[in-house]
């Protein structure tokens, strides 16, 4: 079964202990298409300018990505900076330039209407409902937000959760979107505005997913020497996704085990700056480590 994501393309400059570099590949459609591509067939759509490096394209191509979908338009390719301090846990962002994302407005081809599994990144909610009227009867579909859209776009926000099978947030979007203080209140909340999946990622402490079994909390995997964690919760979100494609049936099990193959995708995005770590890694390595998880987290 396909996986339709739509998202951003981006270059991104990012700084950290660990190092720094500059015009990387970056974006939400980017990060969790890589993700996927070790499970399903992934068909991305966003856009990039005119400057975007082939080589990016090509990269994107070698994982098995459907890249017709990432239009070239005129201008300059969405750009992304920020410095992360000492612990990563904080993050500066030091500027955003969105070039041809500002216009960018998704039309999908038929073979993307007929994607089984739909992921909306980031970008605004009222694309977001309208990629979802585009789609053929998708079997589980998911999204992505920001507190941009929370304090911005509330109304057309919660009108589109209302629309998708599961919310995949962070701990501080869970709260401002719920006005709940408790993260087990807050992922509650959120099942109740319309998803029967709630997921609330808590970066190093790990994920909780929220259905009508109860609650699932997967742990990170325990790393000694990260060095970016940007693109890590979209790799997380793609995993996730891609895990799902080969269930038979979408239920509690399929969920938690597509909760830990996204957690462990995640943690190797964080091992390289952007999205490096993927160009060596292949499925073995993921099973690998899956297994490792499945010891880590044995009672």
């Amino acid at each position: 079964m396909s996986l339709l994501v739509v998202g951003s393309v981006a270059l991104d400059d990012i700084e950290a202990p660990a190092g720094s570099v500059r015009d990387v590949l970056g974006g939400a459609a980017c990060y969790s298409s890589v993700a996927a591509s070790y499970f399903t067939r992934v068909l991305p759509v966003g856009v990039a300018g005119r400057d975007f490096p082939p080589e990016h394209l090509q990269f994107l191509a070698s994982k098995g990505i459907d890249v017709s979908g990432i239009e070239s338009a005129p201008g300059p390719t969405f750009r992304w900076g920020g410095r992360y301090g000492s612990s990563l846990n904080q993050r500066d962002t030091l500027f955003t330039e969105l070039g041809v994302f500002e216009r960018f407005q998704p039309r999908l081809s038929a073979a993307q209407r007929r994607c089984g599994l739909v992921f909306l990144a980031n970008i605004h909610p009222g694309l977001q409902r309208d990629v979802l009227e585009q789609a053929a009867r998708p079997r589980f579909t998911a999204m992505d937000s920001m507190n941009l859209w929370i304090e911005t776009a509330r109304e057309e926000l919660v009108a589109t959760i209302r629309k998708v099978d599961c919310l995949i947030v962070d701990e501080g979007e869970a709260r401002l979107l719920t006005g709940e203080v408790n993260v087990v209140r807050a992922g509650e909340s959120i099942r109740a505005l319309g998803p029967r999946v709630g997921i609330v990622k808590r970066g190093e402490h790990g994920a909780l997913l929220f259905d009508d079994e109860g609650v699932f909390a997967a742990p990170a995997f325990p790393l000694s020497d990260p060095a970016d964690p940007t693109g890590a919760g979209d790799c997380f979100a793609g995993a996730f996704m891609g895990s799902l494609a080969g269930a038979r049936r979408i239920g509690a099990r399929a969920l938690r085990r597509a909760m830990a193959f996204g957690t462990v995708v995640a943690s190797f995005c964080v091992e390289r700056f952007s999205l490096d770590r993927f160009r060596s890694l292949d499925r073995s390595d993921i099973d690998a480590r899956f297994a490792a998880y499945r010891e880590l987290t044995r009672l």
